[in-house]
């Protein structure tokens, strides 16, 4: 069949209506592009299991969290190419995490338009430019491009209909910031995908997917099961974990076969790289300082806070009791906008449970004051509650305030100076103890928020600890604080015992 520029659009206004149980896009992938696939022989774009998936959830925005070579971004780009030849004043645009990546994309986008029928090349979609990861269609003023994150001002100064931002885990450089540029590109209909394989525990793409359901991003999840050719020799006989997944999702013997070819080809990066569960695959990318199986269980088991108050920044889990003391630890931060949290836990003393948490950016003097309100609130009797402050750096003005303007009478001194010191002696000792109570007493930990950023608290080189980049620490430091002064408090009324 022959088509005009107007036979072309009317065919995109009825791209995304469903015939016969599929999409018209879906119809015309198969009838019209061509890939080269996995044998390397070009064949049809016909759809899989993930992309039929895909297809039938979509919405305007979306995020992916998939396996590897699931197939997304040729389906993605297929679609989007598509809806870029049957319609005008059309934009597209792709974004790889890599130049290389970037060109693969462009040339199966190429192979697309090769395999057109010459009619449509020579007639209404001939080219007047397919140069630098780029095709110009003229007679319909429309535009695809391929475009690398790493590019300098990656896709700034554009006005983009469709956008496919692949594999944001692994963006260079300030991965938000050039996120925030390509989201301000987008018109306001225009239709956006993010699409990634998890790459640990923090960073752009783990809070993407983290913050999808407050944006109104649909998720979509994609273990390495949903490719029919993800398959080896049967196993016979299966280990308790591997029934328990096939009952879980109907999986057969071959399919367990191919995973453990995984286990052993990949090891420790099996769960990251071909991923069975939104939670776990997120994998840090050093090694956890506490241990994953324990930070997993606990997090199915938390629960929600019993008051929220601040906005959702203080979090209640158990209000104070009369007779009952209480820690209220303090990890200060520097404030503003885009620093770093500042973060307080309340702990019960004589059992260690976690009562209360506070994270929010704020400056120091009113740090003070919000823990100094939290320390009045969990007093014993008339006894407000212990307050340890961190004293390095912006420690030493909430100290300041709490003395001076505040006279709080109840604040923690270490070798006769107030506050507590954490430094490269007491640091590891600190974490330590907070790994061995994560194992050993889990149900003492409430928040979801913490246990989070302790899947992100990583050994990193040198052995120093903390968050992997893009991540947070200022829970896990103030609750580590928190349990250090009360093992000393607890040692302390030990010797005034004898």
């Amino acid at each position: 069949m022959k088509y005009t520029v107007e036979e072309l659009i009317r065919l995109g206004r009825t791209l995304d209506d469903w015939h016969d149980g599929e999409r018209n896009s879906t119809r015309l992938a198969r009838e019209l592009l061509r890939i080269r696939d996995r044998n390397g022989c070009e064949s049809n774009l016909i759809a899989n299991p993930a992309q039929c998936e895909f297809e039938s959830t979509r919405g305007q925005h979306n995020i992916i969290l998939k396996a590897r070579q699931m197939g997304m971004t040729t389906w993605i780009a297929g679609r989007f190419f598509l809806k870029t030849i049957t319609a005008r004043g059309v934009l597209t645009v792709q974004v790889a995490h890599t130049r290389e990546a970037a060109e693969s994309i462009f040339r199966m986008v190429q192979r697309f338009y090769d395999c057109l029928p010459e009619d449509l090349r020579k007639g209404p979609l001939k080219r007047s430019r397919a140069n630098v990861r780029q095709m110009v269609f003229p007679e319909l003023d429309s535009e695809f491009r391929v475009l690398s994150a790493s590019d300098e001002n990656c896709g700034r100064g554009l006005t983009v209909q469709n956008m496919h931002l692949s594999e944001l885990g692994r963006w260079p450089g300030d991965a938000a910031a050039t996120l925030a540029g390509l989201r301000a590109a987008l018109t306001p209909s225009g239709e956006l995908v993010i699409e990634s394989t998890p790459n640990g525990a923090g960073g752009c793409f783990y809070e993407e997917w983290q913050q999808a359901p407050a944006k109104g991003t649909i998720r979509h999840f994609f273990p390495w099961w949903k490719e029919p050719a993800y398959v080896s020799t049967p196993v016979t006989e299966f280990r308790d974990d591997e029934v328990e997944l096939m009952h879980q999702h109907n999986l057969t013997p071959a399919q367990i076969g191919f995973r453990r070819t995984l286990e052993a080809g990949y090891r420790g990066l099996r769960a990251q790289e071909f991923a069975e569960d939104p939670e776990l695959c997120f994998r840090t990318s050093g090694e956890c300082c506490f241990d994953l199986d324990t930070l997993h269980r606990r997090l199915k088991e938390a629960g929600e806070p019993t008051q929220v108050r601040l906005s959702g920044a203080l979090r209640i889990w158990f209000p104070p009791m009369p007779d009952t003391e209480y820690i209220v630890a303090v990890d200060p931060a520097g404030g503003g906008p885009d620093g770093d949290f500042a973060a307080i836990q309340v702990i019960d003393i004589r059992t260690g449970v976690q009562c209360a948490e506070l994270q929010q950016r704020i400056a120091p003097l009113q740090l003070a004051h919000d823990a100094a309100q939290l320390g009045r609130e969990y007093r014993s009797g008339v006894h407000p509650a212990l307050i340890a402050v961190e004293r390095n750096n912006h420690g030493h003005g909430v100290i300041a305030y709490l003395r001076g303007e505040l006279r709080y009478p109840n604040l923690y001194e270490q070798n006769g100076q107030v506050g507590w010191l954490t430094n490269a002696a007491t640091k590891p000792e600190m974490v330590g103890n907070l790994g061995s109570m994560l194992v050993t007493k889990p149900d003492l930990f409430r928040s979801r928020a913490l246990l989070e950023e302790c899947r992100t608290f990583v050994t990193r080189s040198g052995s120093a600890a903390g968050a992997v980049g893009g991540a947070h620490d200022d829970l896990v430091m103030a609750i580590a604080l928190a349990h250090s002064v009360r093992a000393e408090l607890h040692v302390d009324r030990g010797r005034s015992r004898l």
